[in-house]
Parts: structure tokens; C-alpha cells; sequence
């Protein structure tokens, strides 16, 4: 949405709105089938994951609900209202924020300065403004630290605040890239395979530290996650996409069992497992 001014507009959702839907996404790359009359709706204030073997067509997803690809087929819709594509730095102003596969921290700055540097996207304030120090920019960049150091807190990041972002531990970067994702204060958060890379126990802090979020600051959550332990641990819901198109879609009791998605993905049911869970 675009106001009169070229501004894209915040979308305020409409009563009982589904926070994001996708509706009979049609995606192809010189005649490759990305995706194929995807369908998902995702409700207000849920942990959404979306799982699939490599080449399922996850990332592609993602980017369409982001509009880095505009699809060939089908719509999405934020709040209630249809989205058209805007560059990624336009997000925040749709209330959405994204983490990457990779972090896409500025290695040099310090944590502190990478968080406030997240809600730099929902300013108002030209850099002309921010340059010369101009009112709206004093306050701007006020509220933006004071964000910064009530994510610091709420991360636990006192101990990091100073330090270069490239020196820390790489499970304490992936802390300081959320927190930046939610700098500006998003109600959609998505999560592009959060736990890459991760040791078990940095993946059972982050997930933590995740449904924590979740709860603190009212967020809407789309997960795209490998670790099935972690998307059994953390989600509402999951829709599983194989080939492009989606074959399943309930709860993580009814993904586990059933046998499209044991066959597809998964690969054993949960009964053959020797007591243990997927």
C-alpha cells in the first residue's frame, strides 16, 4: 500500500484477518516450477512453520511474502488487504521484519549499534535531517536507542553490548540479528532457518529466547526450520511443502503422523522410533 506522498503505508489488519495469506501462488524460473498453487493462511499472534525437503520450495516462499519475488500466480495478502511488492528495506513499514539464513550483521559495528541500526528502516527523518541534527531526527534516534538497549536487556546481551558483532560467539550473533529484526517494532516476524549452524544448545537458547518473544511483544511467527525438534518445540502450526506444492497442514501431533509427509520428509513415524518422538 502506497500513500499519496510514495511512502509505503502501514497496514492496519482488518477484523479477524488472517496476519498473512497466500493465495494459489504460482512461481516458475525459466520454466522451473518454484511453486505451485501454494495456499496458506497464517492467524493473528501464531508460530507458523514451514517445512519440506531441500528444493521443496521454502526460501522461494519467503520471498514472496517478503516481494523479492513476484509471483507469475496468485496474490498475498497482509491484514486482510493484498500486498503488492516493495523492496526489502520497505518491510518495516508493513509491520514485517525477516532473518537470514546467513547474518547479515555489520561485523564492524558493535551489537548495540546493529540493533539500533534496525529500526532505522521505520524513520521518517531524510539523512539531510539526521545529518544537521534536526529535531525529528534527535528523536528519532533517541527512541531507536532507547529500543536498542530494551532488546539488549531483553536478550541478554548486556555482556556483547560493546563489542563488535564479528567477534562474538556465533550463537550470541544470532541473538543480536534478532534483536535487530525487531528493532523497529514489527507484528510479523519471519524466520528464515534460524538454527543454521547452530550447536544443540545455542538452537535450545534461541528457541527460547523465541517463544519468549513471541509472547513479550505479540508477534506473529513464520518459521522456516530444518530441526524438526526445534518446529515440533515451537510451532502452532506447519504446512509442508515437497516439490511446490503444499501436501500437509495442521498441528505438529498431525504433521508427525501423517504418512505423505512421513514419506516426503520425515521419513519414519513416530511409533517406529523406539518410543522416542520425531
Amino acid at each position: 500500500m502506497r500513500a499519496e506522498d510514495g511512502r509505503t503505508k502501514s497496514v492496519e489488519p482488518a477484523a479477524h484477518a488472517p496476519a498473512l495469506e497466500l493465495v494459489n501462488i504460482g512461481l516458475s524460473f525459466g520454466g522451473v516450477v518454484a511453486l505451485d498453487g501454494v495456499d496458506l493462511k497464517v492467524a493473528p499472534g501464531e508460530i507458523r512453520a514451514i517445512i519440506g525437503p531441500n528444493g521443496a520450495g521454502k526460501s522461494s516462499l519467503i520471498n514472496v511474502l517478503c516481494g523479492v519475488y513476484r509471483p507469475q500466480r496468485g496474490h498475498v495478502a497482509i491484514g486482510g488487504q493484498v500486498h503488492r511488492p516493495v523492496p526489502t528495506q520497505k518491510l518495516a513499514a508493513l509491520g514485517i521484519a525477516r532473518t537470514f539464513q546467513n547474518l547479515a550483521l555489520f561485523k564492524g559495528l558493535s551489537a548495540l549499534d546493529n540493533i539500533t541500526a534496525g529500526r532505522s528502516y521505520s524513520t521518517r527523518s531524510s539523512f539531510l535531517a539526521q545529518i544537521a541534527g534536526l529535531p525529528q531526527a534527535r528523536r528519532e534516534r533517541a527512541a531507536a536507542l532507547e529500543r536498542a538497549q530494551e532488546l539488549i536487556a531483553f536478550f541478554h546481551l548486556d555482556a556483547y553490548a560493546d563489542r563488535p558483532a564479528g567477534t562474538l560467539p556465533y550463537g550470541v550473533q544470532k541473538r543480536v540479528e534478532l534483536a535487530r529484526a525487531l528493532a523497529a517494532g514489527p507484528r510479523i516476524l519471519l524466520l528464515d532457518e534460524p538454527m543454521a549452524g547452530m550447536t544443540a544448545t545455542e538452537k535450545n537458547e534461541l528457541a527460547s529466547f523465541v517463544r519468549a518473544a513471541h509472547r513479550r511483544f505479540g508477534l506473529t511467527v513464520v518459521l522456516i526450520e530444518h530441526d524438526i525438534g526445534v518446529v515440533m518445540e515451537l510451532s502452532d502450526r506447519i504446512a509442508v511443502l515437497d516439490y511446490g506444492r503444499k501436501i500437509a497442514d495442521g498441528t505438529p501431533s498431525e504433521i508427525a503422523a501423517d504418512q505423505k509427509v512421513i514419506d516426503a520428509y520425515l521419513g519414519v513415524a513416530p511409533e517406529n522410533q523406539d518410543g522416542e518422538g520425531i
